[in-house]
């Protein structure tokens, strides 16, 4: 009876180990991990969050270790949302450590104001300038078991062009004004504000696509563009296409100016604006003094060739652009050139006054492009 009674109590002693295995989460992984992962943090996520997060996508073991480790630590606490490379299977301390690394941070992504779509050449010398489809490109590049994945810019402009425009995120107030253009990549001009933004590396051009007009739609939502369309009895798009071109005419000290200059001229006789950023834009390349026959060129964009705005932004607006174009300054301007390589502009209603300022800038070489 007592082997037996002996045999009972180990039996139970180890069903019980079993049990309180089962029970009790694991304590911690060790060693340097299984394999490569994306893990992503949200805006707003607390610690227990982001712990959460770690567990369920297989990093850590144990949440209550993980906030233990991470407790006091300044770098945790300022951690930003976005994307960030990470092992399965590692320690607390291990997870901590590479959570804030800051090269572990993928798919950051920074939109300079002013950026459009494609790639553009400056006249002369050359230099190419990269466009919002190759900077998002280069941002989704990461190394994952030794395989280095990114799209691609071709990726992303096929993207751009195909599909429904509410498939890419964009808003119901720019789907008519996109549509003009067909299904050129170019509809989605001006929709991607700059700024900077979290690309995930592991989703697809559309969906990355998507993702940044829509986070850039509540940007622009937030600033109060439709309140300002509403009251300068514009729609939203055509605020966005001023903006645009506002950014590219101009110095940021004669936004304003310019802004007005542009209603000044949709609303007189002669309604077309004759900006050389018009021109060189489907061109993709950046040029002060365009020819004559690229300005005789027509193109939904070309405001030499065409009355009224351009089909579509031709860039990417930054705050200060939309400020001047929902906020122009009051004047009677028509017309503007800068005058020469220190960017000084000036403004007049006068025809004959404007052909004088010409010359003056033609004297200075600013209007020479060194063809």
């Amino acid at each position: 009876a007592r082997p037996l009674r002996a045999a009972v109590v180990l039996a139970a002693l180890l069903l019980g180990a079993s049990l309180l295995k089962l029970i009790r989460p694991a304590t911690d992984f060790t060693g340097e991990g299984k394999e490569d992962i994306i893990v992503q943090v949200h805006a707003g996520d607390s610690g227990s969050v982001i712990a959460q997060t770690l567990k369920d996508s297989g990093v850590i073991a144990n949440v209550d270790n993980f906030l233990s480790a991470a407790k006091d630590n300044a770098q945790f606490a300022a951690i930003q949302p976005g994307f960030y490379q990470l092992r399965t299977e590692i320690s607390s301390a291990s997870a901590l450590a590479d959570l804030t690394e800051p090269t572990n941070r993928v798919g950051k992504l920074v939109i300079p104001e002013g950026r459009q779509l494609d790639d553009i050449e400056a006249v002369g010398s050359g230099k190419v300038t990269a466009g919002i489809f190759t900077l998002i490109a280069d941002a989704s590049c990461v190394d994952l078991n030794g395989e280095r994945t990114c799209l691609s810019a071709h990726d992303l402009k096929a993207a751009a062009g195909n599909g429904p425009l509410p498939a890419l995120g964009v808003p119901d107030w720019a789907i008519a004004g996109a549509s003009a253009v067909g299904n050129s990549h170019r509809r989605l001009e001006g929709l991607i504000a700059p700024g900077t933004w979290n690309v995930d590396p592991l989703a697809s051009p559309q969906q990355v696509l998507a993702t940044l007009i829509a986070e850039s739609n509540d940007r622009y939502l937030k600033g109060g563009l439709l309140e300002t369309a509403r009251a300068l009895n514009l729609s939203p798009y055509q605020v966005l296409i001023v903006a645009s071109l506002v950014q590219k005419e101009a110095q940021p000290v004669d936004f304003a100016k310019v802004a007005r200059v542009i209603y000044n001229r949709l609303d007189s006789d002669y309604d077309r604006l004759e900006f050389d950023s018009t021109v060189n834009y489907p061109l993709a390349r950046q040029e002060v003094a365009t020819t004559d026959a690229d300005r005789h060129a027509e193109t939904p964009w070309n405001t030499y060739a065409k009355a009224g705005l351009p089909a579509t932004p031709i860039c990417s607006p930054g705050d200060e652009a939309l400020a001047a174009a929902e906020r122009p300054e009051q004047g009677d301007w028509l017309y503007f050139v800068t005058i020469d390589m220190d960017g000084t502009t000036v403004f007049t209603d006068d025809y004959r006054e404007h052909l004088a300022n010409i010359e003056k800038a033609q004297n200075s070489g600013i209007l020479d492009s060194q063809r």
